[in-house]
């Protein structure tokens, strides 16, 4: 991102100003923050949204897109917002570093990173990468998972060159720049290939080495756990998942409701389309093994010294607090 330094200032003051807490705040409103602009990964959030649920559930909901990715959960730990959209992997590393932050929710329950080249390219299978360069966009915990899948198929990370190519994965593989891209999302980057006409083929990370894990969570403060407008939320994204599978024309035309210029394109209508099957349908709920099986494997790769109990970073809010 350009000026990041400034983008960064600037949201942390407006975030600042308006997640100051204030005895005249309304008790129902809830301002959530989105991991990045809204996308098709963010559907069941709108269609609960556009149906009512959240307000049938006493809730008055914003959503508002971060100037930079990184700030979410910074924010909420900091107390300056209520809760945010997130994901695991990175949580595990938030926890880490002492952030007071807790999964509340999930979204999307599977992967959606993918290591991906070219169809017509000369990687066919991941030993073919031997040799070559590999484009990331975030270091550390992408390394992590480029290094398991390499090591499935007799390589090493030594046998790459790993270049950061920031955000553009798509231009950096079509250009030649580089052979592969770590980090693409497989509703996203491969729809966005076939649309200019690059085909691209992916290598899904839970096939090659790496745990499964849940992409998109719901995180909030862990000492503000037992805000009872936290179950009414999950409560409320459950119906809107449900109605979402149900009814996906229905619900797409909710989704882009009001948005038409900004969200109805090609790319979008694909990666709905993607995106689909992998919402989670009981969003509240919690599969403390997979958590605990992904601590594992960063503490295994080098990123965590030490793993902690799940219960301390993850939990499944009680029904009885949304009612």
């Amino acid at each position: 991102m350009t000026n990041r330094k400034t983008s960064t200032f600037l949201a942390l003051a407006i975030a600042a100003a308006i997640f100051a807490t204030s005895p005249t705040r309304a008790a129902d409103k809830l301002t959530v923050l989105l991991d990045w602009f809204v996308n098709p990964d963010h559907a069941p959030l709108y269609v609960a949204l556009e149906r009512g649920y959240f307000t049938e559930a006493g809730l008055t909901v914003e959503f508002i897109e971060p100037a930079d990715p990184n700030l979410p959960p910074r924010l909420v730990a900091a107390g300056k917002a209520e809760i945010a959209i997130s994901y695991q992997p990175q949580l595990h590393l938030q926890i880490a570093a002492g952030l007071p932050l807790a999964r509340i929710g999930t979204l999307v329950a599977t992967p959606l990173s993918s290591l991906v080249v070219l169809r017509d390219g000369p990687v066919h299978s991941i030993a073919d990468l031997k040799g070559r360069k590999v484009g990331y966009s975030v270091g550390g915990f992408e390394d992590a998972i480029l290094g398991a899948m390499l090591a499935k198929n007799g390589l090493s990370l030594g046998d790459v060159t790993l270049i950061n190519v920031n955000f553009n994965l798509s231009p950096a593989l079509i250009s030649g720049k580089v052979d592969a891209v770590i980090g693409a999302f497989r509703n996203f980057e491969l729809n966005q290939l076939d649309i200019l006409k690059r085909p691209g083929r992916a290598f899904y990370v839970e096939e090659e080495g790496v745990p499964a894990y849940d992409e998109l969570i719901v995180i909030a403060h862990r000492d503000k756990l037992a805000d009872p407008r936290y179950a009414k939320f999950i409560a409320a994204i459950e119906r809107g998942a449900q109605y979402l599978v149900n009814h996906p024309d229905k619900s797409w035309k909710l989704f882009i409701k009001g948005r038409e210029n900004k969200l109805e394109n090609e790319l979008n209508k694909r990666a709905w389309r993607d995106t689909l099957p992998r919402f989670a349908l009981r969003p509240g709920a919690l599969d403390r093994g997979r958590y605990q099986r992904f601590a594992e494997f960063l503490k295994d790769r080098g990123l965590l010294k030490t793993t902690v109990p799940v219960d301390g970073y993850a939990i499944e809010l009680s029904r009885e607090t949304s009612r």
